[in-house]
């Protein structure tokens, strides 16, 4: 067996690492009804900002993957692929930048309660909030990019081995 069918495997990981500690982070006390009600008003803008970003990728993406699948059509180098792996690209983007609003959100307020009363636990919160971004990240790349590449073997190159001229 091939080890590079593993990849995916890590990315998976990595985003059952991001599961927990999001449950974690979300588990801990958002602080008083004031400070709850400001950190929802952040968050519903946060949402907000991202619905309107996300329409306008939308177009965007649209447009540049039918203007790269014309290109990979009409290059004979080339395959209209590529507009797949933009498009899938583009996709695990938006989801990482989903994940790392609605965690940087919740994190913030409960990192700001904590430090009321220990700077230490204030800490904990918020290394843990930027760790589910950073993984979260790091783990759809890892995830999108390796089963991109499987996929891509087994269309192009289904019997090319891994040290082969092919690949």
């Amino acid at each position: 067996m091939e080890m590079f069918y593993l990849v995916p495997c890590f990315g998976l990981l990595a985003l059952l690492f991001t599961v927990t500690k999001s449950s974690w982070v979300s588990k801990q006390d958002a602080g008083t009804d004031r400070m709850k009600e400001i950190a929802k008003h952040i968050a519903d803008g946060a949402m907000a900002f991202l619905k309107a970003e996300y329409k306008i990728l939308t177009y965007f993406v649209i447009l540049a993957g039918i203007l790269l699948a014309y290109m990979g059509y009409s290059n004979p180098k080339s395959s209209p692929v590529i507009a797949l792996a933009f498009v899938i690209g583009a996709v695990f983007s938006a989801l990482a930048g989903f994940i790392g609003m609605r965690i940087a959100t919740k994190a913030n307020v409960r990192t700001a309660n904590a430090a009321r009363t220990s700077f230490s636990k204030a800490l904990s919160i918020s290394f843990n909030g930027g760790a589910v971004m950073g993984l979260g990240v790091a783990g759809l790349a890892v995830l999108g990019l390796g089963s991109l590449f499987i996929i891509l073997k087994m269309i192009f190159a289904p019997e090319a081995g891994v040290d082969s001229e092919e690949m």
